[in-house]
């Protein structure tokens, strides 16, 4: 039986907006740790907040790299992430380069991931790589999850939530059966209910996004009070 802890843990509760002040950042990290979430998944200049914020409990913190465009040069999504680790990130989600992607130079888009990964590895950091769904084709999903496995990622996630489009129950079932094992699926960007939340796990996804996490916490707690929970 799933359980309401089971779903906050499949959270990771997203300040990323960029109208977000610091005492927002400082309220979504204490609703963060009073729900039990995953991560806290902020934006690089407030991830030593977040650290500072977070301690005392288990929820982890989180950045975006290449946020949300992927476009930055290799280079600098690798600073950004050694940066984002001295703040104290422990799982990174980078946005791969899209118009490289769509380009057919999966050379460049692998090599771009890779490099990410590898600083990320050497300080036992998570990568998450955001492929950016609604901009690509099945065929071109399936590949990117392939370039995703081979250059090292940890997960593969659907979108940024700032696109045209977010997590599909298609996409996540596509990228669960493309990636082995090893590589694990997150679904972002629209998963806003408990019975959203509850499909995106069904459909293979083991984290998910979430500005709405006191909605769903609470629907889950609810649920499972009345047995109905699943």
């Amino acid at each position: 039986m799933i359980s309401a802890k089971d779903i906050a843990k499949m959270i990771d509760h997203s300040l990323l907006r960029s109208e977000l002040t610091t005492q927002n950042v400082i309220d979504g990290c204490r609703l963060a740790k009073e729900y039990d979430v995953a991560t806290v998944c902020v934006k690089p200049s407030d991830a030593a907040l977040a650290k500072k914020e977070l301690e005392g409990s288990n929820v982890l913190t989180t950045t975006v790299i290449g946020f949300p465009h992927g476009s930055n040069k290799t280079a600098v999504k690798v600073f950004e992430a050694e940066e984002a680790i001295k703040d104290g990130c422990v799982e990174l989600d980078m946005v791969l380069n899209i118009g490289r992607l769509l380009s057919g130079d999966f050379d460049y888009v692998e090599k771009d991931i890779k490099a990410v990964v590898d600083v990320a590895h050497k300080h036992n950091v998570i990568v998450k790589v955001i492929l950016e769904n609604c901009y690509l084709t099945d065929e071109l999903k399936k590949e990117a999850c392939i370039i995703c496995e081979r250059a090292g990622a940890d997960y593969v996630k659907t979108s940024t939530g700032f696109g045209t489009g977010g997590a599909t129950i298609d996409d996540l079932k596509l990228m669960r059966a493309t990636c082995s094992k090893n590589v694990k699926v997150k679904a972002a960007g629209g998963v806003r209910t408990l019975d959203a939340a509850l499909e995106v796990r069904a459909a293979g996804a083991t984290r998910f996004g979430a500005t709405a996490t006191a909605a769903i916490v609470d629907e889950a707690r609810a649920r499972e009070k009345a047995g109905t929970l699943k």
